[in-house]
């Protein structure tokens, strides 16, 4: 059953891995790989070094998402030998430890959200197998003669330094793990060399991180600080936040509520400590992003490496709801979770609901599913124009416009117009004054043309690039020559007075 579970879904991950082109995020992480380097501006390096090899040898996109889809079919082993063992230490006697670990892969592999990081690579992926891997070996330090070993130091701080390496929330796994040997074995375990070691492990693997930014002024950090805070803290936002989270992970939330139900009826559940502190690899996470939130800082997929480590202990509590008999809901929610799964994937292969079309009109409707379509072709058309008219600038006005514009294009220089510090800046600095370039303009982020004092002289259309899926248009692209920059950078979106 394990194999089919994730072998059943690998197949469909590698399907639309080769069918889809890069998102916005996954092509800007691609373009790490594609700019070597210690750090980056928003995020930490690993992204980008683990694609390396892959980008280097000019790879395709579906070769690409082999990394993606490695890592979930890791993180679902992984989840795996949690709630197996969990259910061994909190319900020894049940008998039902194999039970536990499917009802874990089985509520983790029926998350949305979490397939959409089977199949593009982003920091998150990373962490979700990183959070997994380190709550398996906490689990198995607990145990007094593993925690003897300097191997398993080792392997825990390489954990954590790759973590670190991968996103910065990843802070908020080191401290469970803190706390939980500290519980399982008591302070005297500082008086040992291997933590130490451990951290000096974790510290060195993290330290280009800390090279980059101190040689760039920290700018990393101070983003990173300013991107989590957010606007005014607002309760409703933390509301819709709440609700969000619930639409999304039903199965894995029932089956944490059901664990503890299960121990409060005297359901041979017990939640013995110090595993039962290994929560807090779900709860310090998603207690941090659940009050950012209030500030309008969070997308859906930041709480992910939350819930796969809440997967374990939902698997325990959804087997000791099926055992006494409290099957109906889990029917339900698990139905529901499938036919979400199964609507995604359609979803994704035909470009959203049939009735999205691009009319080509500015501003037009948003199609978030568009974003996997015509970039490859428009960054061909992009190449091909800049040698017609010898440009050897190409310009966008946002970078998630510039990230998918600079993968396809590349080598091209690809330059934002707008005043924000992004990576970009870095990468190609600012247009220099005077100069023409190739800009384009997608439908689905459309902006008024940048003419007019300080900004280009004149932009002359060239081409347009109209992208269908399914019978029916669902975004254009549009090329200009531009000449003569101004310097003075004021974007406007086209809904925009």
């Amino acid at each position: 059953m394990l194999a089919l579970l994730l072998l059943g879904h690998s197949l469909l991950h590698f399907g639309l891995g080769w069918a889809l082109g890069l998102s916005g995020d996954e092509a800007h992480y691609a373009l790490y790989a594609a700019h070597p380097d210690l750090s980056y501006y928003d995020h930490p390096p690993l992204v980008g070094w683990i694609q390396w090899p892959l980008v280097a040898l000019n790879a395709p996109d579906g070769l690409l998402r082999l990394i993606p889809q490695a890592l979930w079919v890791v993180t679902g082993l992984l989840v795996f030998a949690c709630g197996r063992r969990l259910q061994e230490v909190f319900a020894p006697a049940a008998g039902a430890a194999d039970a536990a670990g499917l009802w874990a892969v089985g509520a983790f592999s029926l998350a949305p959200v979490l397939h959409v990081l089977g199949i593009g690579l982003l920091p998150d992926t990373l962490l979700m197998t990183l959070t997994a891997a380190t709550l398996w070996q906490t689990l198995r330090m607990l145990d007094g003669a593993q925690v003897q070993r300097l191997r398993a130091w080792l392997l825990l701080g390489a954990l954590l330094g790759l973590a670190g390496l991968s996103k910065y929330t990843a802070i908020f796994v080191a401290l469970p793990v803190l706390a939980c040997l500290l519980a399982a074995h008591g302070w005297r375990l500082l008086l040992r060399p291997a933590p130490w070691i451990a951290l000096l492990l974790a510290v060195g693997l993290v330290l280009p991180v800390f090279v980059w930014n101190a040689q760039h002024g920290w700018i990393s950090f101070t983003y990173q600080l300013h991107h989590g805070a957010g606007s005014q803290w607002q309760g409703s936002q933390v509301v819709l936040f709440m609700l969000a989270q619930l639409l999304m992970y039903p199965l894995l939330a029932w089956g944490a509520l059901g664990l503890r139900r299960a121990r409060m009826s005297g359901g041979g559940v017990r939640l013995r400590s110090p595993q039962g502190g290994l929560l807090g690899f779900f709860a310090l996470p998603f207690g941090v992003l659940m009050y950012l939130s209030g500030g309008g800082s969070g997308l859906p997929h930041w709480t992910a490496p939350a819930w796969v480590a809440l997967a374990p202990f939902a698997g325990v509590g959804l087997a000791a709801l099926w055992s006494s008999g409290r099957r109906r809901l889990i029917w339900v929610l698990g139905s529901v979770q499938v036919l979400s799964c199964l609507a995604l994937y359609g979803l994704m292969l035909t470009a959203g609901p049939t009735w999205l079309r691009s009319s080509g009109a500015q501003p037009e409707t948003i199609n978030p599913l568009a974003d996997f379509y015509g970039w490859d072709t428009a960054g061909r058309k992009a190449q091909q124009l800049a040698r017609q008219h010898q440009l050897s600038h190409l310009a966008v006005q946002n970078w998630t416009l510039a990230s998918r514009l600079a993968w396809y294009a590349r080598p091209l220089p690809v330059h934002v117009l707008d005043p924000a510090f992004d990576q970009f800046s870095l990468w190609s600095g600012d247009l220099p004054v005077g100069a023409d370039a190739l800009l384009m303009d997608w439908s689905q982020m459309a902006y008024k043309l940048p003419v007019g004092e300080g900004r280009f002289q004149r932009c002359t259309p060239l081409d347009t690039l109209a992208i269908e899926r399914a019978g029916r248009p669902v975004a254009r692209f549009s090329f200009y020559r531009c000449s003569h920059w101004g310097g003075h950078p004021a974007p406007k979106r086209w809904d925009e007075p």
